[in-house]
């Protein structure tokens, strides 16, 4: 097989690896996409779609990587026909990612996340759930992601990128088709890298007809199994979730089911009589950090990782692939 020396390859079709080949492609890369499943195949299909850090580390460099994809995703809500993506309000109660009851001190290195999210304020005792304590206001980015993902899929061949459907044994093989190589295979990274650090987080979720819910709201303590999240689709209402460590049955449980739409009625007392449409599980593919650096591998070819985004995946990915086309970037020029 000839070495294509210039080109990229990206290993990996979901939201991370279709914004790395994107940014790559849209800098004047000449970049072929493998993966074996189709975008909507992808845990990213599963995503509920909420652009807001969430079980991602380190946190410091997760709030700048987010930032960036706040502005291209709100950008994105301007053709939200398109691209999927819509400026939605809602409310997040005081218990998410980092434990804070509210927007952090001007020092803080979560700052830069709240500076971003244009007219957040403390929610009102009226705006929260019986027995809040606190949370806030926020418009936000609310992903509809199989449509997103189509949008990608499109917008990277308009870039003259190309998508092979086939699996990739090893990060070797890959590096002797082309001599840089980004590694986006997400929860494959266990076996791909191989890297035992990656594990799944697996969530559950349902789908309901809208019964008038127009707003989101997210209620997760840190490292808690379960959560309460409602978010407004286009193709109806996500309700979520859980959030159990090391599980990897894709199968949904009845049961599990059941407590997720009534936390969700507690909230939005008509979502209890709501007809469901489907059940979903996905897993998420987390790591104690994300690892974004570059390698060699053994052959010579350079490796850049992206992988181990967690639940943060749509939150993060735009700001990841910029650092992967700067890591390139810097690699060329060594």
């Amino acid at each position: 097989m000839t070495i294509d020396e210039s080109g990229v390859l990206v290993v990996g079709g979901g939201v991370i690896g279709l914004t790395s080949a994107i940014a790559l492609a849209e800098s004047g890369r000449r970049v072929r996409l493998i993966s074996r499943d189709a975008a909507g195949g992808t845990t990213s299909a599963v995503a509920g779609g909420l652009c807001w850090p969430y079980r991602v580390q380190p946190y410091a460099r997760a709030v700048r990587w987010s930032v960036r994809s706040y502005e291209v995703l709100a950008a994105l809500a301007e053709r939200p026909a398109e691209t999927g993506a819509r400026m939605v309000t809602g409310t997040m109660t005081a218990e998410v990612a980092d434990g804070t009851a509210g927007p952090p001190a001007a020092d803080d290195g979560l700052a830069a996340w709240y500076e971003a999210v244009p007219e957040l304020r403390r929610a009102r005792p009226d705006e929260l759930p019986e027995g809040g304590a606190s949370g806030w206001r926020a418009r936000t980015p609310l992903v509809d992601m199989p449509a997103h993902l189509r949008y990608l899929e499109r917008r990277f061949a308009a870039a003259g990128g190309v998508v092979e459907r086939r699996p990739v044994t090893s990060l070797a093989e890959a590096g002797r088709e082309a001599g840089t190589v980004v590694n986006c295979s997400g929860l494959g990274a266990r076996d791909l890298v191989p890297d035992p650090g990656v594990y799944p987080v697996q969530g559950q979720l349902v789908i309901v007809e809208n019964p008038g819910v127009e707003e989101w709201f997210v209620s997760a303590a840190p490292g808690a199994a379960e959560t309460t999240y409602v978010l407004p689709q286009p193709y109806g209402v996500v309700l979520g979730g859980t959030a159990c460590e090391h599980a990897w049955s894709r199968e949904p449980d009845p049961a599990v089911a059941v407590a997720i739409v009534a936390r969700c009625a507690r909230r939005f007392p008509a979502l209890a009589r709501a007809r469901v449409l489907a059940h979903r599980v996905g897993l998420r593919p987390a790591r104690s950090e994300v690892r974004l650096a570059a390698e060699r591998l053994p052959g010579g070819a350079l490796c850049v990782h992206n992988y181990g985004h967690g639940g943060a995946g749509v939150t993060v990915a735009w700001g990841c692939a910029d650092d992967v086309v700067r890591l390139i970037a810097e690699a060329d020029a060594a």
